[in-house]
């Protein structure tokens, strides 16, 4: 046997077998419709007027609201960048669903209703939309009778661009008067939506060095998420700072309360550009603080212990990737919304995954009857929940999901993020392999070929 042929036939099996498994892969989630991002089921039993159960049932109404940044097939009209604001009944049926906006965001219930909601939306414009040069961003907040589907316009902006200057969170403040998250201009504002006047705000750079954070003015803070809160006795702002890996609160007489920052910038050990922080009274167990800290995929809580935060709660599973929503609810359990992990799931006290919703890329999920987020969860340290962390973060568990762990959550969420989904961890070095294996296999077969090619105007093939 020629000294080469071992080398040639393993390469040779290492390309078909990779192939193999991402043809599969690949096969295998446009014939079950799993790990195809947009969830073309939940799309599909609404199209349909399907009234079957696409979810597990759970107590009450379910509402997600999407950021997709995949195309789905869309039979007529090709394919098309779907985001998506569904409501599941507790049958776990399509109780709700609309997808006429570019990416929806926040989404609260509306005081006083058993069934509607107000979302924060995106609406990217075309030039010619804008009156300008070039494209732009309407950012809203509209409110739906989910039972009705009658939509009511409360209040929207136009800015410049698109992507860094997308609101994401808006908080309403009373009749009237709406809480602001401006991630476009680093602020937080209170707006009278009945006279259309400013009649508070705060801006970031009053406070923080724009070497600090993200490229300024790009995307400095990622200002995503904003909480009318109570501290000592007077309303404030919980503002999360997202490239500033820190949640800080501002007294609306007071500003900046620096006693109360958590976390600070770069110091991943507390924070990790994370999203929607959910605060926790002192009559509820708290202080505290129940955050989503994407980056290193997980949901952690801290508490207020002598005037310090310490943390009192972690949760993952092997699964949760990055996650960007967690409300705690009345009954001890959490709703955690894992957006690379495309799923909205439920975890009760012990840790165990109860309830579980397969939906492409959410951004944030409520479930209504509960109060607002985690208004009416208490702290982890008053239920005296335990931590818990994948097998593979404590070192345990297959060698593959290992390697993923021990890589940098930042590479980890960024392949995954630009991935499709049904492109797991065996998938992707699947894709590694094929990359370099097959070069080096076809580089080794044209060196041993009867041919050579010529680079010679023109290029040719000829005979050795």
């Amino acid at each position: 046997m020629n000294s080469g042929t071992p080398r040639r036939v393993t390469l040779a099996a290492l390309t078909v077998l990779a192939a193999a498994v991402l043809v599969g892969g690949y096969a295998t989630a446009q014939l079950t419709g799993e790990g195809v991002r947009g969830d073309p089921a939940v799309e599909r039993a609404f199209r349909s007027g399907d009234a079957g159960q696409v979810v597990g049932e759970r107590d009450a109404i379910t509402v997600v609201a999407t950021d997709s940044t995949a195309f789905v097939s869309d039979e007529g009209s090709g394919p098309r960048r779907l985001a998506e604001l569904v409501a599941f009944a507790p049958d776990g049926s399509v109780y709700y669903y609309d997808d006429d906006h570019t990416r929806y965001w926040d989404v609260d219930p509306f005081e006083g209703t058993n069934a509607t909601v107000e979302y924060v939306y995106a609406d990217h414009l075309d030039a010619d939309e804008c009156g300008a040069e070039t494209v732009c961003t309407r950012n809203g907040v509209e409110r739906v009778n989910l039972t009705t589907g009658e939509v009511t316009d409360v209040y929207s902006r136009i800015t410049p661009g698109k992507h860094s200057t997308r609101w994401h969170d808006v908080d309403r403040v009373d009749d009237e008067r709406l809480l602001v998250a401006d991630i476009f201009r680093d602020r937080v504002y209170v707006v009278n939506t009945t006279t259309g006047l400013v009649e508070w705000e705060w801006d970031a750079q009053s406070e923080f060095d724009p070497e600090s954070g993200g490229p300024y003015p790009d995307d400095w803070t990622h200002l995503n998420d904003v909480e009318l809160v109570e501290i000592d006795g007077r309303e404030a702002a919980m503002v999360s700072l997202r490239n500033h890996d820190q949640v800080v609160f501002v007294g609306f007489e007071r500003g900046l309360l620096d006693e109360w920052t958590l976390g600070s910038d770069d110091d991943h050990d507390v924070l990790y550009e994370q999203h929607n922080p959910d605060f926790i009274p002192a009559e509820r167990g708290g202080p505290a603080v129940l955050v989503a800290d994407s980056e290193h995929g997980r949901v952690v809580e801290y508490q207020r212990v002598d005037g310090e935060w310490e943390r009192s709660w972690v949760w993952a599973d092997q699964r949760l990737t990055w996650p960007r929503d967690a409300d705690r609810l009345p009954n001890g359990h959490t709703l955690v919304t894992d957006s690379n992990g495309d799923r909205v799931l439920e975890v009760d006290r012990s840790g165990e995954v109860v309830w579980s919703a397969d939906v492409g890329f959410p951004y944030e999920s409520e479930r209504l009857g509960t109060g607002d987020e985690s208004a009416g969860g208490e702290s982890a340290a008053s239920l005296g929940l335990a931590s818990q962390e994948p097998p593979a973060a404590r070192g345990e568990g297959d060698a593959v999901s290992r390697v993923a762990a021990a890589a940098p959550p930042s590479l980890v969420n960024a392949v995954a993020y630009v991935l499709p989904p049904w492109m797991g961890v065996p998938k992707v070095l699947a894709a590694l392999v094929l990359l370099v294996v097959a070069p080096w296999w076809l580089l080794v077969e044209y060196r041993r070929s009867a041919y050579e090619l010529s680079v010679r105007s023109p290029l040719t093939v000829r005979r050795r």
